[in-house]
C-alpha cells in the first residue's frame, strides 16, 4: 500500500470564491481590554449578529505566524470559516443558548431573533436570506492584529477592525491570574510549539527563555510589552499593504464619553445606532462617571475585577493595581510596566496618571 508523504509539496492551491458573508467585524484586544463590553455594543448595532469567539480562525493566524501552514490554506479556511459561521448562524445551529456564558443569545440585545431563526427553514433557503437581510458577522477575536495577514488576505475589505486597548495596569491582574492558572492547562486553547523539550503558547515565539524564567506578573509585563509592539509592526503594513480598516478604542476614554466612537463605528460598519443599542450602552453602564464603574459579572469577578473602592480616586485605582505588580515583579519588569504606562498615557490619555518617579 503506498503512503502520502507528509513533507512532500503540494501542486494544488486551496481555494474558494463565492461567499455569503459581505461584511465581518472584528472586535480585537489583549486579554482584559473590554472586549466583552464592545463586542456586546457592536452586537446591538442594526443588522450586526450576536459576538461570536473565533477560536478556529485565531488557530489559522497562530500557526501561519509560526509557518506551520501555507498562506493558500489559511486564506481558504478563514473564508470557509467566515461563511460557515454566519451560514449556521442565520439559522441558530451552532449558536450558544448557554445562559451564563457572555456569548449566550440570552445575553444579546436581540435575543428573539434567535429564537425565530430556530422554527424558520434553513440549508437552502438561507443564502437568500443572508442576500435581503445583509447581515453583519460579528467575531470577537484575541490580539490578532498582531498576526492578522491571513484575514486580511482572504477577507480584504470585507473585513474591518474595532481594536480595543486599555491602560496596562487595568489589564494586569487578569492576565496575571491567566498565567499562574492557564499556562500548559489543558483549557488554554491557544497553539503551542515544542522547543527543549518544553511547550509555549506561540506568541512567545522567540522570547521562550525570558518567559520560562518569569513569574506570572513578570510573564504578563513581557507579554504586553511583546504583542504591543507586533501589533503596531503589524498595523503599519496591513493598512500599508490592504487599507485595513481599523478603529482604535482606548476603554478609558470610551467609557466616559461614548459617542465620537459610537458615531465612528456607525461609519465603519456602515449600519446604525438603534434603541436596542441605546438599551445595550445602558446594561454596560456607558457612559460612566468612572473608568473603574464596571458592572458585576460573576465572569468579570473571576477574572480579577473588583468593585471601585469607596471615595478612591483614579489615580488611588492605578495605585492600588502598580502596588499589586510592585509585590512579585522584578525591578527590571517594573521598569518595563512603568514605560509601557506613560507611553500608552501619552498616546491615549493626554495626561499621566501615576506621578512621581515610578516611571524613572
Amino acid at each position: 500500500m503506498t503512503g502520502i508523504k507528509l513533507d512532500q509539496e503540494s501542486e494544488y492551491n486551496v481555494a474558494r470564491s463565492p461567499y455569503m458573508a459581505e461584511k465581518i467585524i472584528f472586535v480585537d484586544g489583549q486579554e482584559g481590554c473590554g472586549k466583552t463590553l464592545f463586542s456586546c455594543l457592536v452586537s446591538a448595532f442594526d443588522r450586526v449578529e450576536k459576538l461570536t469567539y473565533a477560536y478556529e480562525i485565531e488557530w489559522i493566524c497562530s500557526l501561519y505566524h509560526l509557518r506551520k501552514i501555507e498562506i493558500d490554506a489559511a486564506v481558504g479556511m478563514v473564508r470557509m470559516l467566515t461563511d460557515l459561521t454566519l451560514y449556521d448562524t442565520m439559522m441558530s445551529r451552532e449558536v450558544n443558548f448557554r445562559p451564563s456564558d457572555l456569548s449566550s443569545v440570552f445575553r444579546d440585545g436581540n435575543t428573539f431573533r434567535y429564537l425565530k431563526r430556530l422554527f424558520m427553514e434553513g440549508d437552502m433557503a438561507v443564502p437568500a436570506r443572508i442576500k435581503r437581510e445583509r447581515p453583519i458577522l460579528s467575531l470577537t477575536v484575541h490580539k490578532m492584529l498582531s498576526v492578522a495577514q491571513p484575514v486580511l488576505e482572504a477577507l480584504r475589505e470585507r473585513a474591518v477592525f474595532v481594536e480595543i486597548v486599555r491602560h496596562p495596569l487595568y489589564m494586569i491582574i487578569q492576565q496575571s491570574l491567566n498565567n499562574q492558572i492557564l499556562i500548559r492547562d489543558a483549557r488554554d486553547f491557544v497553539i503551542y510549539f515544542e522547543q527543549n523539550n518544553k511547550e509555549y503558547p506561540w506568541y512567545t515565539a522567540g522570547w521562550e527563555s525570558l518567559f520560562e524564567n518569569s513569574n506570572p506578573v513578570e510573564k504578563t509585563i513581557y507579554y504586553m510589552q511583546k504583542i504591543g509592539q507586533m501589533v503596531d509592526r503589524s498595523k503599519e503594513e496591513l493598512i500599508e499593504r490592504y487599507g485595513t480598516k481599523i478603529l482604535t478604542i482606548p476603554f478609558e476614554g470610551f467609557v466616559i464619553d461614548p459617542w465620537p466612537y459610537m458615531t465612528k463605528m456607525e461609519e465603519l460598519f456602515g449600519s446604525k445606532i438603534t434603541n436596542t443599542t441605546r438599551r445595550e450602552m445602558k446594561r454596560q453602564n456607558v457612559p460612566r462617571k468612572k473608568i473603574s464603574d464596571g458592572i458585576p459579572l460573576a465572569v468579570y469577578k473571576r477574572c480579577g475585577w473588583e468593585p471601585p473602592r469607596p471615595g478612591a480616586s483614579e489615580e488611588n485605582e492605578f495605585e492600588i493595581r502598580r502596588q499589586f505588580a510592585a509585590k512579585t515583579a522584578s525591578p527590571e519588569a517594573m521598569k518595563v510596566l512603568h514605560q509601557l504606562c506613560a507611553d500608552y498615557e501619552e498616546r491615549y490619555m493626554g495626561r499621566r496618571i501615576i506621578k512621581g518617579d515610578h516611571y524613572e
